[in-house]
């Protein structure tokens, strides 16, 4: 589904309507659990991570540790898994029933092609979109991980930002929005072939929804790792 969603598009196959109508699903409705998400793991990160560095008189480390974290892996991961659950499951419920109640064949009956319709629009809709959610998990993350050092566990305000500028750059950013973007092709694809695939009537496409949910956030997981060790060969933190 990947090869003939870029061929695709690669041949002009795009619905500016419909694209624009996704990325309003998956953008602009995605925010709210993004940003909550973002700022309640840099804050309880910040607290546990300062709570630990203090037996070791390290508490400067803990703007930089977080900013990186956040930048390299919570904010793209987590983004990621959020709009998994969020927008994942609904795009393979959506296409499962328009699979069990035959629609796609009635797309194809009209020479519309399904992957041209359905999946290059949620395909475009996504990449536009997961910069800008990674981007909001990790400003907001880091934000509330700033106020809870500084009005809440006492550490001083200046010494927090002057040592997260030192060891964090515009390149721990791109990593995690290169990262959003990947999640965000394994989802469209996985999510959409799931539920184009999706047989059984209401039975299947439950299976079809559950499926896309665990499959996309497994694959979320596992690619992290791969994408870790690789980037940080070529992009090594500060």
């Amino acid at each position: 589904m990947g090869f003939e969603t870029i061929l695709s598009i690669f041949r002009g196959q795009i619905r500016p309507k419909l694209v624009f109508q996704q990325i309003c699903e998956i953008g602009y409705r995605s925010q709210v659990v993004v940003v909550v998400t973002g700022s309640f793991t840099g804050a309880v990160f910040t607290a546990q991570t300062f709570f630990q560095f203090s037996n070791l008189n390290m508490e400067s480390a803990v703007g930089p540790v977080v900013a990186v974290a956040m930048c390299r892996e919570l904010g793209p991961v987590l983004t990621g898994l959020m709009v998994a659950g969020r927008v994942g499951a609904a795009m393979s419920a959506e296409l499962g029933t328009m699979a069990v109640t035959q629609q796609i064949d009635a797309l194809r009956a009209l020479a519309v092609h399904p992957v041209d319709y359905l999946v290059v629009p949620r395909a475009l809709a996504m990449f536009f979109s997961m910069p800008f959610l990674v981007g909001e998990s990790i400003f907001f993350g880091i934000f509330s991980s700033f106020f809870i050092a500084a009005q809440v566990l006492n550490v001083s305000s200046t010494y927090y930002l002057e040592n997260m500028r030192r060891f964090t750059d515009g390149v721990d950013v791109l990593m995690g929005i290169a990262k959003g973007l990947v999640f965000g092709g394994l989802i469209v694809f996985i999510s959409c072939q799931r539920g184009l695939d999706a047989k059984g009537g209401a039975v299947g496409v439950g299976c079809a929804t559950t499926q896309s949910v665990v499959i996309s956030s497994l694959a979320i997981l596992i690619t992290n790792f791969f994408l870790t060790m690789g980037l940080n060969m070529i992009f090594p933190t500060g």
